[in-house]
């Protein structure tokens, strides 16, 4: 019990000690971060002149109507700036260049390390996206948007985090047999914000499709957050209660971490050093 605890704690030590440097290291450059800002509004600015033609000739859109689909797609946006992620460019970036050897060598595994830059990452994303973003969807738009039940969005929101982690660095590891992976993220990029709810509510689909994308592992990392921040949970026919559909989105998680660690194990196997 006392080598799990003391591998736990340090491990987290190592964690907020990533995390810090890397918030420090992306302050220096926040005006990158604030220009950010403008593409959240932006794409929901979009879908509000769209729904609105929409609505115009309708009062409903597969059970939605205006107010309802304007604050799921504010809510897609709030939860995008709070699980964003970069793991896959960074890992290639390094297998590529051959800086990757040096993470071989390190007493910490660098999937530790990427997901420690995350959270740091993230920690200045809060304060520089996700706040201002929060107050322009308020005040602009009479949409201040807040959680049905605290307790179960923050965990929800939490593993919408690790998903999207698990979800890109998986992609990554690819880079361990076709060394360049960009035109693989694009794609992924592309399907991964489809199926997870990103452009469309998943419930807008065909059925027999909402009932393949409940067992994928896509929906847990943006459409079930946003929906536990609403209040509430509907796809493919199927509905559940907050707790249940996070119950759900954990053990996916887990399943998405088994994955990733498969796919690292074979991927070190393979790797050679190249660019070093």
């Amino acid at each position: 019990m006392k080598p799990a605890i003391a591998w736990a704690k340090r491990h987290l030590s190592m964690l907020k000690s990533i995390a810090f440097v890397t918030y420090k290291e992306w302050a220096a450059y926040r005006s990158h971060m604030l220009l950010s800002i403008l593409i959240g509004p932006a794409f929901f600015l979009a879908q509000y002149f769209i729904w609105n033609a929409v609505f115009s000739a309708r009062a409903e859109v597969g059970g939605l109507d205006l107010r309802s689909m304007l604050l799921y797609y504010g809510t897609v946006t709030l939860v995008y700036y709070l699980t964003m992620d970069f793991a896959d460019w960074n890992l290639q970036m390094h297998i590529r260049v051959g800086t990757f050897l040096t993470f071989m060598l390190r007493p910490l595994s660098h999937r530790w390390f990427a997901l420690s830059q995350k959270a740091g990452h993230r920690v200045l994303g809060f304060l520089f996206e996700f706040l201002p973003v929060w107050l322009i969807l308020a005040l602009a738009f009479r949409l201040p948007i807040l959680p049905v039940s605290w307790p179960w969005a923050i965990l929800s929101v939490g593993l919408g985090f690790l998903m999207v982690f698990f979800l890109n660095y998986s992609i990554g590891i690819a880079a361990f047999w076709m060394t360049r992976t960009d035109g693989l993220r694009s794609i992924f990029a592309l399907f991964r914000d489809i199926m997870a709810g990103s452009f469309l509510p998943l419930t807008l689909f065909p059925l027999a499709f909402q009932k393949v994308l409940f067992f994928l592992p896509f929906q847990y990392a943006t459409y079930v957050p946003a929906k536990v921040l609403l209040g509430s949970y509907e796809l493919g026919g199927i509905s559940m209660s907050l707790p249940a559909i996070v119950g759900c989105q954990a053990a996916a998680v887990l399943c998405m971490w088994l994955v990733s660690e498969i796919l690292w194990r074979l991927g070190v196997r393979r790797y050679t050093g190249v660019g070093a």
